[in-house]
């Protein structure tokens, strides 16, 4: 899956048009989940890596919940912009958070991914409490975030900037069939691999993320606003990318403006409204749900919805 070199709106796309949501703490440039034991045999990636079905969920049975966000209140200095939300995310699932602008999506992902502790309610991985953790122990425990601004470092090239994606891994040889596996399902990263990352266009640079997101094997991913920024003739590739990575088991936790595009692929769909959940259901559900257009036409979801 490659990219044509420079595609209009491409490199350095993705840094404006943020939601109107108080701005959190940048997030870092890789939250990464923890590598398996080093010395594991049968590395999963690289079992994953010919993106057949049936491949491994992070430890997780297919179906059972991996993350749960019950009842959680969360802001920014004294004001709450999350307001109770709660909703789960399946294991081997795409489970696509959609929202106006100021919803609360940027938040959200803040809280969970250990930038913003909760005032109230709980978010839990496996069971595992981790509201008020840090990122460094969100990532241990198994989560990825690939934001949404480009995070790539551009001065370093493509495999120096997969490679850092192992940085927990402690067994050189873990590393070299994860990057293996890594190049086989996406040819960017072995075609421009001695490239500085910050030549490649927008959407190559976002292909290179997804890439090093895979790096540590992560229980969880979540993807940013994966489409930000980037010329409409590359955003089909990139949810294509998108669904190859969940075909190879790994659990995603997508945050998308482009709601219709979002909710297509996902399993499971959540729309969020002024810090609450106002409609969840099916991917399909909820894109056919005829409150969904009263949402974005800029009015209200009336009543509660079906969260």
């Amino acid at each position: 899956m490659t990219f044509p070199p420079h595609e209009p709106g491409g490199a350095g796309a993705g840094a404006g048009g943020s939601r109107a949501d108080p701005t959190p703490p940048a997030a870092p440039a890789h939250t990464a989940a923890a590598a398996n034991a080093a010395g594991e045999s049968g590395d999963p990636l690289a079992r994953a890596g010919s993106a057949r079905g049936g491949a491994a969920t992070g430890g997780a049975a297919r179906g059972e919940t991996v993350l749960a966000v019950d009842g959680v209140v969360a802001g920014y200095g004294g004001g709450d912009v999350l307001r109770g939300v709660s909703f789960t995310v399946a294991a081997g699932g795409i489970t696509c958070v959609v929202g106006p602008n100021g919803a609360g999506k940027s938040t959200l992902l803040a809280a969970i991914s250990g930038l913003l502790r909760p005032r109230l309610g709980t978010i839990t991985l496996r069971g595992e409490s981790i509201g008020g953790k840090t990122p460094r122990q969100i990532l241990a425990l198994g989560i990825v975030h690939v934001p949404q601004r480009r995070s790539l470092f551009p001065d370093m090239t493509v495999r120096e900037n997969v490679e850092l994606g192992g940085f927990m891994v402690k067994d050189n040889a873990v590393v070299a069939r994860r990057l293996a596996a890594i190049e086989e399902t996406f040819p960017i990263v072995a075609e421009c691999a001695g490239q500085k990352a910050g030549s490649l266009s927008g959407g190559q640079q976002r292909l290179v993320e997804f890439a090093r997101s895979l790096m540590l094997d992560p229980m969880l991913i979540i993807l940013d606003e994966p489409s930000m920024g980037l010329a409409p003739k590359v955003l089909r590739s990139v949810f294509d990318a998108v669904r190859l990575i969940n075909r190879q088991g790994k659990t995603i936790l997508l945050v998308e403006q482009n709601a219709r595009a979002g909710l297509r692929l996902s399993t499971h769909g959540v729309v969020l409204e002024n810090g609450v959940v106002r409609l969840s259901g099916s991917g399909r559900e909820v894109l056919e749900n005829p409150e969904i257009g009263a949402l974005y036409l800029g009015g209200a979801v009336s009543g509660s919805g079906g969260s």
